[in-house]
């Protein structure tokens, strides 16, 4: 069944009031990719009367107040996309589409969505019910952090948004934990994953460095994120506390990973892969094309991209589901009457990370990384089980094809003494669908230092080299996908030349997929573009800041591609 989302779903059901209302920035999709969906669908499994409301009007009570006032808890979140990145390019232009919105068009997310929506709620809602905030947006900007569209320091959002407590990360045992709580009406203050306002710091918390020194400090505003960044493993990690005014924000530990089992138990929900008809109805939406026959294989990226933020929120550790929960989801979607026998994806931040972890994974080594400056020796690189999860798929009768849509670290493949080779023969001869995407970013060696990637032109031109190879013996006509980065720290216009000349002369390609760097709240990127200094070599650096410079870096790109169209 879909969650309600109108008064009428709420009589054919019998309910008469629902215990939590979850307000979300995207259309109301029923899969798994739908972080509302998940939490929504979770909550209802565990006993509790749940109602969906999606990208409501601002000017009105109309849709907010639809499914009435919740007993226990309203739920915020921005969506899949923190809303200032899914309503604006690097270049601060505004964004004309958007796939999580019926009809294609960008006009239903406010700006700062999150915000937004608890002020909609506080507005129209007179009686007093706790409102949490959640998803992407508020988990990355839980703590102080610089904000590039306002260009200045801003508060953690939930001081900003007014609600009443945040919960951070994938949310499924943190939420229940505090459905569970406000219910028996226990305390609420020791949920892990958990932020809230307080008038007290807490004693046994490490204290950051406070909202109104960071604003004056650049040192102070890298060691606070120091601090912060090192204290996102759950088995190793304090709580924090922050001051901000003459309040404090206390930042709970993170919440424990999720075993296999319980991983599995998320993803075997009610699901119906679709929009839901309320919404589906206003128009088509585009995100349906790929996800709705799409598989989350596992969660995590034990990568740590310095301009990647997976880290933070979904965590380094690699959580797999088991073959079983993937096998039974798969059967589920293929019975589905319109199913073209396609599965479009099976994967995740990195789709060969499935079945991979660390040997001795533990709060010893979590100030090291996985794969910079060079993979660990703990590291479990292997390919094997992620073979046979894809064999096992293509064994399902109605199953015609599966292609790994997700980007692939091409690296993890090529360190793989005893798979690598295998796997790479096997996904150009059966898991592509024409072209496979790698993102090597850049081949600039300062350039890659500051995205803490250990990608080599050389690893790349082996990789490009053995891909071709298996997919012309396989007599398929296929090509990979590059995505390259101009504009990020350290990176000036000498940098992108080189890129363009080693992509004419080494890759033998015009490139078409460049992104501009958008410094989003908790990277390390976005730390250096701020401070224009490298924490990890203590060193200034040079930092782009003109949207007009950051366009002539990708336009240096381009100039081959335009080129060769003349």
């Amino acid at each position: 069944m879909y969650i309600p989302t109108t008064k009428i779903e709420l009589k054919e059901l019998d309910w008469e009031e629902l215990d939590v209302i979850i307000v979300t920035g995207d259309a109301y999709i029923d899969t798994p990719y739908d972080g509302a969906a998940v939490i929504g669908k979770w909550l209802i499994k565990n006993g509790y009367r749940v109602g969906i409301i999606s990208q409501p009007t601002l000017q009105s009570d109309e849709d907010i107040l639809r499914l009435g006032i919740p007993k226990l808890f309203w739920g915020v979140t921005a969506g899949c996309v923190d809303s200032m990145v899914a309503n604006y390019t690097a270049t601060n232009k505004r964004r004309s589409l958007d796939d999580l919105t019926p009809g294609g068009y960008n006009i239903l997310r406010p700006d700062r969505a999150t915000i937004k929506y608890v002020n909609l709620i506080r507005q129209f809602c007179k009686k007093n019910v706790p409102i949490v905030i959640g998803g992407i947006e508020a988990s990355l900007r839980r703590i102080v952090h610089y904000d590039y569209w306002d260009n200045k320091i801003r508060r953690s959002i939930l001081f900003d948004s007014k609600a009443d407590y945040l919960i951070y990360g994938m949310a499924e045992k943190s939420i229940l934990e505090f459905a569970n709580s406000i219910k028996n009406n226990q305390d609420l203050t020791n949920i892990r994953g958990l932020c809230y306002i307080s008038k007290t710091k807490i004693d046994d918390h490490i204290q950051l460095p406070s909202y109104e020194e960071v604003l004056n400090s650049n040192s102070k505003l890298i060691e606070m994120f120091e601090i912060f960044y090192s204290n996102n493993e759950p088995t190793s990690s304090n709580g924090l506390s922050q001051k901000t005014g003459d309040r404090y924000l206390i930042h709970n530990p993170p919440q424990f990973y999720p075993t296999q089992s319980e991983i599995d138990n998320y993803f075997d929900l009610d699901f119906e892969y679709d929009a839901h008809p309320f919404y589906k109805q206003k128009g088509k939406v585009k995100a349906l094309e790929t996800i709705k026959q799409s598989i989350i294989s596992h969660r995590g990226c034990f990568g740590e991209c310095n301009f990647c933020a997976i880290a933070v929120h979904q965590g380094r550790k690699v959580i797999s589901r088991s073959v079983h929960s993937i096998i039974k989801e798969v059967q589920k979607i293929s019975s589905k009457p319109n199913f073209n026998g396609i599965i479009y994806d099976v994967g995740g931040p990195s789709a060969n990370m499935y079945g991979m972890d660390c040997k001795k994974f533990n709060e010893h080594c979590h100030a090291r990384r996985c794969l910079y400056p060079k993979k660990c020796k703990n590291l479990n690189n292997n390919h094997n089980d992620y073979l046979k999860l894809l064999d096992e798929i293509s064994k399902i009768s109605r199953i015609k094809k599966i292609f790994i849509s997700s980007g692939i670290r091409f690296d993890l493949a090529l360190n793989d003494n005893n798979y690598g080779e295998k796997f790479i023969y096997r996904l150009s001869e059966k898991y592509v669908s024409g072209q496979l995407k790698i993102a090597p970013e850049h081949i600039s060696k300062n350039v890659l230092e500051a995205m803490g990637k250990t990608v080599n032109k050389e690893d790349l031109v082996i990789f490009r080299d053995k891909f071709m190879e298996y997919s012309k013996k396989a007599r398929k006509n296929q090509y990979l996908t590059y995505y390259f980065m101009a504009a990020h720290p350290d990176c000036c216009q000498n940098d992108m030349i080189e890129l363009r000349n080693f992509s004419r002369n080494n890759l033998k390609i015009y490139p078409k997929q460049i992104q501009i760097f958008t410094p989003t709240p908790s990277t390390y990127s976005t730390l250096m573009y701020y401070t224009e200094f490298n924490p990890f070599t203590n060193k200034k650096i040079f930092v782009e800041k003109s949207n007009q410079n950051k366009q002539k870096q990708k336009d240096i790109l381009l100039q081959s591609t335009n080129k060769r169209r003349k």
